[in-house]
């Protein structure tokens, strides 16, 4: 009775995937300021990147499947695949909310982190088994210069410094790629979750700038 009630809510949870609820707009009511140049060049230098990750998400697509079936903007289609996603290991993708007193920036640039790493290990261990990897390897930069401006934004407003928590995601979705179709679903999958975790990332930075009294 409990496993069954355990694989029920894994399933709810991943029901949600590629479907992150819209983020509010700052209201300007929990501002954290952040007095600090160089914590301003990161949120900007962030906003640069992550659009340039997003660009890069539907030729790295184009580049990687071959499958005609596996498309990267169909919700449907997308959603007929999440019991892949269960078997194959791959995570839903952090949270992320507008700033409040609940949701501080801390907390908000934390989950930014972890989710950038799940994504970098998901597609460090597909690469592997592409024949084709130029345009995800450049992704895979890209992901982690994001990555280090956020961290550069997380250390300058850490109350206590605490190592970011991250699942062991590489070692287990490479033990479950046993063929080809199973690496072409879980590249996709990844794509379709970071195209979607990256735009949640757009509207947080927004949200964050706007905190900051940074133009948009």
């Amino acid at each position: 009775m409990r496993k069954n009630a355990t694989i029920f809510a894994i399933i709810c949870n991943m029901a949600s995937y590629g479907q992150s609820a819209p983020i509010l707009e700052y209201s300007g009511e929990a501002g954290q300021l952040v007095d600090d140049p160089e914590f301003n060049l990161s949120v900007e230098n962030s906003k640069s990147l992550i659009k340039k990750v997003l660009d890069a998400i539907p030729e790295t697509h184009t580049s990687c499947i071959h499958s005609e079936t596996l498309i990267l903007n169909s919700s449907s289609e997308n959603r007929k695949l999440q019991y892949l996603a269960i078997n194959l290991g791959i995570p839903s993708a952090p949270t992320l909310k507008a700033l409040t007193d609940n949701f501080t920036l801390e907390t908000c640039l934390r989950r930014m982190s972890e989710g950038l790493q799940v994504h970098q290990d998901l597609l460090r261990a597909v690469v592997q088994r592409l024949a084709n990897t130029e345009r995800i390897t450049a992704l895979l930069t890209d992901i982690r210069d994001l990555r280090v401006q956020i961290n550069r934004m997380l250390k300058a407003v850490q109350v206590e410094e605490s190592p970011v928590a991250v699942q062991p995601t590489a070692t287990s979705l490479a033990s479950r790629l046993t063929g080809d179709y199973e690496v072409q679903v879980a590249t996709h999958l990844t794509l379709v979750q970071l195209q979607s975790f990256g735009q949640d990332i757009v509207r947080s930075l927004r949200n964050i700038a706007q905190a900051n009294g940074l133009s948009d």
